[in-house]
This record gives structure tokens, C-alpha cells and sequence, in this order.
């Protein structure tokens, strides 16, 4: 008897050492099919790293990351991944059908596969552009529709985190609430202010080279709006793509217009960033921050927010590109040409 006990100890202890420690970090490797830059960008709210891609398309790097949500960025293009310390993931992706040629292998692929096919499922019964034209009953059915699919394919996917599935569970019930709370004021933008509507009116907004200025003022262009502020980070990010734009276009008959919704006690902040990032086109300041009745009449809850204006002051689009996207150029192009 004791000499079993003595052997099954030692196989006890044999098997304790061969234990495979989890790995203090991500190993993250792959192959990018048709890059559209020579690095990829990894991020979160509280992370931020740059992956060198090689000539032919192919990465590799290591991360210590806290266990949540990234994203990866290829140029504009950009996935939503789950990271996790002792992930080795391996993704392969061409560009050219970016959402669609995602793939995962290895340790955590099973949640970061999950949450391409979510996108995918995202971008057929959560599209924006259709979605908010809808009638209240068709929109009710169409955002229970989707949040059922989302519900089952999270139910169905096998080997996930149980954190992961809480947060995702979370998630969807976060969409449906997102599309539900925000269907008024986007049915309104997408059935009234349409193309050919007469723009809403800002009027005597202070302007930072002095005097005042209203839309009335710039007939005859055509406006692009940007409608931001100095705590924005998304916005000041469409700043340097902004300044390229305005430079392009300069000769053009196109007024470039920005318009800041700090609060009253920021002013001195917004006056302080338009001179010290040199900022460029017809610096304004809105009178009642985000009471103003611009604001209200276009329904701007969430900035940066950019508005096309034509010469005789009717609505081109009420929610134009954002300076870094392609689809503004080739839409000033067209109208400029």
C-alpha cells in the first residue's frame, strides 16, 4: 500500500511540473491581405500600440493587456477584438472585403469570431441609414429581430469566457437600448432633414477673429460644418484631416466652418486651442453650448457631427463624412468640380 501512495506521488508531482504557466501576454501574429498602411493600431480607452506590418502583409507582436475590449485599426478600416493575458491569436484578413474575411485561429479565436460575426449581423439589422427610415412599428420589429439573432448566436457559440458572454449579454441589451432611446431624433434626421430641405439657421455665433456670424451670412458657398469641442477626443483627432481638406480646397466656392459647443466657463479653453493648433476656416463659438437651437434643430446629440450646407442654403447632408474618410472627398469632388 505505501507503495502505491509513494507512486502516485511521485506521478502527482510529475504532473504539477508540467503544468504550463498562462502567459503574462497576448501573442497576437497574422497576415493582412492588401494593407492599406505599414502598421496596425491596437487600442482601448487606457492602451494604445503600434504593430509593424511587414512588406508582405504579415505582423507579429506581444501585448500586457488588462482583459477587455481593443481595437484594431488597418488604416481606416477597424475590428473589435477581446483580449485576454495567455491569448495567442492568429487573424488573416483582406481588406478589400474587410468584415467578411475575418478570421481567428488559435487560444482566444473563439471570442474574437464571435465578435466578427456579430459585426457582420450588426451591419445587416443595425443599419443606420435604413433603419431610422423606417416607420415606429417597423423599427420596433426590425431592432427585436435583430437582438433575438444576436441573443441565439451568442447561446450557440461554443468554448466563450463566462465573463466574456455576461459582457455580451450586457452589450446587447446596451444596442437595443441605444437604437430604441435614439429613434426620434434620427427618424427625424433621416425623413426630414433630407436633401433639398432648407438648412436650420445659427445666428450671430461669436467668431474668433472677431465680430459675429450666421449661416445667412455665407450664402452663395457651399458650407461644411463641424460641429465639436475642446474635450473632445474624436474631434480634435479629425483635425489634422480637416486642415488637408481645407487646404485642397482653399480656391474652391466652400466655407469651411467649425463650431464649438463648450459650455460658457471653457470659452478661454476654446479661444486657447483654435490659436495654439493653429486652427484654420471660420472659427465659432455657439451661443447656448448644446441648448443652442442649431443644435436642437439638428439634432446633435454626439459630436464631432458634420453638416453639408449648399450655396442657396439647403441641406446636402445633415450628417456629411468626417474628414478623414474617403466617401468627403469623393462627395467635394463631385460638388466642386
Amino acid at each position: 500500500m505505501k507503495k502505491i501512495f509513494y507512486i502516485l506521488s511521485i506521478a502527482f508531482i510529475g504532473l504539477a511540473f508540467n503544468v504550463v504557466p498562462v502567459k503574462d501576454y497576448v501573442a497576437v501574429t497574422g497576415k493582412i491581405t492588401n494593407p492599406t498602411s505599414d502598421f496596425l493600431m491596437i487600442q482601448s480607452r487606457s492602451f494604445s500600440k503600434k504593430i509593424q506590418v511587414k512588406q508582405d502583409g504579415t505582423f507579429s507582436d506581444t501585448l500586457k493587456v488588462e482583459a477587455g475590449y481593443y481595437r484594431l485599426s488597418d488604416g481606416s478600416e477597424a475590428l473589435n477584438l477581446y483580449l485576454k493575458n495567455g491569448y495567442e491569436l492568429e487573424l488573416t484578413l483582406d481588406t478589400k472585403e474587410f468584415d467578411a474575411s475575418i478570421v481567428f485561429q488559435g487560444m482566444g479565436a473563439e471570442a474574437n469570431n464571435y465578435l466578427a460575426s456579430k459585426n457582420l449581423l450588426l451591419n445587416t439589422f443595425f443599419d443606420e441609414d435604413s433603419l431610422f427610415e423606417l416607420d415606429k412599428i417597423g423599427f420596433d420589429k426590425k431592432v427585436n429581430e435583430g437582438s433575438q439573432i444576436l441573443t441565439t448566436s451568442l447561446a450557440n457559440a461554443k468554448k466563450l469566457d463566462p465573463i466574456f458572454i455576461e459582457k455580451e449579454k450586457k452589450d446587447v441589451s446596451a444596442i437595443v437600448n441605444y437604437y430604441s432611446e435614439s429613434y426620434n431624433d434620427n427618424h427625424y434626421l433621416k425623413t426630414v432633414l433630407v436633401k433639398g430641405a432648407k438648412a436650420p439657421k445659427f445666428m450671430y455665433y461669436e467668431n474668433y477673429n472677431g465680430g459675429k456670424t450666421s449661416l445667412e451670412d455665407l450664402k452663395g458657398k457651399y458650407v461644411y460644418i463641424d460641429v465639436w469641442a475642446t474635450w473632445c477626443g474624436p474631434c480634435k483627432g479629425e483635425i489634422p484631416f480637416l486642415k488637408e481638406i481645407e487646404k485642397a480646397y482653399h480656391s474652391k466656392n466652400i466655407e469651411f466652418v467649425s463650431i464649438s459647443v463648450d459650455e460658457l466657463k471653457d470659452h478661454d479653453k476654446w479661444k486657447q486651442m483654435v490659436k495654439e493648433k493653429e486652427l484654420t476656416g471660420v472659427q465659432l463659438y455657439s451661443d447656448k453650448s448644446w441648448a443652442s437651437q442649431f443644435v436642437k434643430d439638428f439634432r446633435i446629440s454626439g459630436i464631432p457631427r458634420f453638416i453639408l450646407v449648399d450655396p442657396q442654403g439647403d441641406i446636402v447632408t445633415a450628417d456629411a463624412p468626417r474628414p478623414s474618410s474617403k466617401e468627403l472627398k469623393t462627395l467635394l469632388a463631385e460638388l466642386l468640380k
